[in-house]
């Protein structure tokens, strides 16, 4: 017989986890579906979560799974390619195996795509970053570069100047006329250099970054590079179960209440499945309203069902 579940939680990140935990102690019966893909897996440690900052983000994740397997729930390591809803959600992984579950959690994140400049992807979560908040501290009054992908790049580099002063905006393919008249007075009173013209690569010396190199020869010296990634989320298992969307400057996602109900009954979705902004702390918060509001959604259903309703 299939197995059946009160609820599947599909991703293993700080938002199912944190899903999966609240519901365990809930003593709802909880499968964690994890493909051990993590977002902030390129980065040595995550930053600015009350109690954990400066803690691996690995090390995090396997607190959380020792954590929720005090309670019950069971992890493993694999990838939900099919749900249907019925009476209930049937759920296929990729590893064969069908189980069914009374209410979803798709906390299955997003994907960063980066520049494509020869150097960003192997620097990337190092000295290449892309988040101040996450990152800035630890390389606060450095030189900063902060590499355009658009016009919008202008916040970004206005953004990082609270980190230091030495930044120089690289417009790489953005033409200096695309910038408002506004953007270049903003970047100018807060001391941040623009600077045209194609970025070739990057300059690293004895594994650190040490430069930035234009397609046109010249070199400036910078030791941290802030990139725009384009974000993908990766939404495909909501809208095959029929999910509405709504379009971002950073993707589609999917539309959810307060407590990160979708559009179908019995979907929440929570963490970078709901937004590109959501950090670590966030997405905890996520999972944990989602499983609360998910074990109350589940009592109602069976005291109606219980007094006829």
């Amino acid at each position: 017989m299939t197995e059946k579940y009160d609820v599947v939680v599909v991703g293993g990140g700080a938002a199912g986890l944190s899903a999966a935990l609240v519901l365990g102690r809930a003593r709802q019966r909880t499968l964690v579906v994890d493909a051990g893909e993590p977002r902030n897996a390129p980065a040595a440690h995550m930053q600015g979560y009350l109690s954990r900052d400066g803690m691996p983000p690995a090390e995090f994740l396997a607190a959380g799974r020792e954590e929720i397997a005090r309670y019950g729930v069971e992890h493993v390591r694999d990838r939900v390619v099919e749900a249907a809803k019925g009476e209930d959600f049937s759920v296929v992984l990729a590893g064969g195996r069908t189980v069914r579950a009374r209410r979803l959690v798709v906390a299955t994140g997003l994907k960063d795509e980066l520049p494509a400049v020869p150097g960003v992807a192997e620097r990337f979560g190092r000295d290449v970053l892309h988040c101040p908040f996450c990152h800035g501290w630890e390389v606060r009054d450095q030189p900063f570069g902060v590499l355009a992908s658009s016009p919008a790049s202008v916040h970004q580099a206005l953004m990082v100047s609270q980190w230091s002063k030495d930044v120089r905006f690289f417009l790489h393919t953005v033409a200096e006329e695309e910038l408002s008249d506004e953007d270049l007075r903003r970047l100018a009173a807060v001391g941040v250099d623009v600077v045209p013209g194609e970025v070739a690569g990057l300059v690293v010396e004895d594994d650190r970054l040490t430069g930035v190199r234009l397609a046109g020869g010249t070199t400036h010296s910078r030791s941290v590079l802030f990139v725009a990634p384009h974000a993908v989320p990766r939404t495909g298992l909501l809208e095959r179960l029929g999910a509405e969307l709504r379009e971002t400057p950073f993707g589609a996602y999917p539309v959810v209440d307060p407590t990160g109900l979708t559009t179908v009954p019995g979907v929440w979705a929570a963490g970078n499945a709901i937004g590109f902004s959501e950090q670590v702390v966030h997405a905890a918060s996520g999972g944990y309203r989602a499983a609360a509001a998910i074990v109350g959604d589940l009592l109602m259903a069976d005291l109606d069902a219980a007094v006829g309703v």
